[in-house]
């Protein structure tokens, strides 16, 4: 299955390499670091690549690649659930997944990938089974282990390990039994000069964080369950019981997880909830140009739409930029040519413009085509598919939980052609 694993940063430096067949050369990374070069964006470096003696599979996640090294044909899919299963190890365990907190926790993050693969095939993915076998690291413990010598290896193998029931351990015990769901909702559009949509589609995630004693069973029913297309669920989900009722059935693991996740993509459900009123121009003979935003909540967006900012990448052949913003702030960087406009919070009675004039190089010719603009906003309490929790029941236990739902929606990729 899966021969060696190579954490990189953005600079092309390989900072953690693991074998777990033979060893591989880390010349197989020059395939990536050449694709790597090609790509504009980081994320458009191609997830499989591949070479005369392997295929190279990679993910590009917190401002890291995590590239795997496979020398037979296996899904592809397969692996890159294990790559982000991997980096959302390293945050749980040390609260952050970045270079500077892998380089310091290097034994450890060793020790866990020794347990997550054998010989190559996953093995211990579950966070609640890891802890168990690795303990977490904490101060105390660091300084025990430095005077004993000993380390954050179990001695025992993990109860859940032997039961039906990997992804919970036994015993669990809560002072105070609670369960939250946050639901997490990303709008992909792209809209067109005139403020149409060209396309529309949300990725939802179920995000829980359930800490309840023993061994309840969960049933966690939907308003409208059948807005959702191409779900994808946490092995602890009951899948025939959500084909015949369209409710989640399911023994928790034991903190933080995620549930599901899903899609809408019919266009006619994606409501946007902003528009924007642009023009960007450049004047005939290559002197300069004219730059107008303007961006304002939907008269059908009922909650307050925030953190909203415009990103918008000029043409190389922009010299200066003299503009005035009537809310907020903006950055420009000259040698990347990146304008950021930064709004905040909109305000239908009075909306936010950024406008002015765009000088060019002398003797630039005119661009030959605008630049698009990149919009990234929030909204608290609402999940803008419509989709709602209707009741979370328990069953198994006899107490009684505190229980919370939470919605939001983001900007995933959002972009307005000019």
């Amino acid at each position: 299955m899966i021969n060696s694993l190579f954490l990189i940063n953005p600079s092309g430096d390989i900072f953690l390499e693991k074998h777990w067949k033979s060893v591989v050369s880390r010349s197989v990374c020059d395939y990536f670091l050449e694709a790597k070069e090609k790509a504009l964006e980081p994320e458009d470096v191609p997830p499989v690549i591949h070479t005369p003696h392997h295929y190279l599979i990679s993910i590009y996640r917190d401002k890291l690649f995590f590239l795997s090294v496979i020398q037979t044909e296996v899904p592809p899919l397969f692996v890159i659930e294990f790559l982000h299963r991997v980096a959302e190890m390293i945050q749980d365990y040390f609260g952050e997944c970045s270079e500077t907190v892998v380089k310091d926790n290097m034994v450890m993050v060793y020790e866990l990938l020794e347990e997550m693969l054998d010989n190559g095939f996953p093995l211990a993915t579950e966070s609640n089974v890891l802890k168990e076998m690795i303990r977490p690291p904490t101060i105390l413990r660091s300084v025990v282990n430095t005077l004993t010598g000993t380390s954050n290896v179990g001695d025992t193998l993990p109860t859940g390990q032997l039961s039906t029931i990997p992804w919970r351990r036994a015993g669990v015990k809560y002072t105070n039994n609670e369960a939250y769901f946050d639901v997490v909702e990303e709008i992909d559009a792209i809209l067109d000069q005139s403020g149409t949509t060209v396309l529309a589609e949300i990725q939802g995630v179920v995000e829980a964080c359930v800490k309840l004693s023993g061994m309840p069973d969960l049933t966690l029913s939907f308003m409208n369950p059948r807005l959702l297309d191409d779900v994808s669920f946490h092995p602890c989900v009951r899948y025939k019981r959500w084909e015949s009722e369209r409710v989640l059935s399911f023994i928790p693991p034991d903190g933080n997880f995620t549930l599901m996740t899903y899609h809408v993509n019919a266009q006619n459900l994606v409501d946007i909830p902003v528009y924007v009123k642009q023009s960007i121009s450049f004047f005939e003979g290559g002197s300069g140009g004219r730059l107008d935003v303007t961006v304002g909540p939907k008269q059908t967006m009922r909650k307050t739409v925030e953190g909203v900012m415009v990103t918008v990448h000029l043409p190389k052949t922009i010299l200066s930029i003299n503009l005035t913003a009537t809310q907020g702030s903006y950055t420009y960087d000259n040698g990347t040519k990146l304008l950021v406009w930064d709004i905040g919070k909109l305000n239908p009675q009075k909306l936010p413009n950024l406008r002015g004039s765009l000088s060019l190089q002398a003797g630039a010719p005119k661009p030959e085509e605008n630049p698009s603009l990149n919009i990234d906003l929030k909204i608290q309490q609402l999940a803008i598919s419509g989709l709602k929790v209707n009741r979370l029941d328990m069953f198994g236990e006899k107490y009684k939980p505190f229980k919370g739902v939470k919605y939001i929606t983001k900007a995933g990729k959002f972009q307005v052609r000019t």
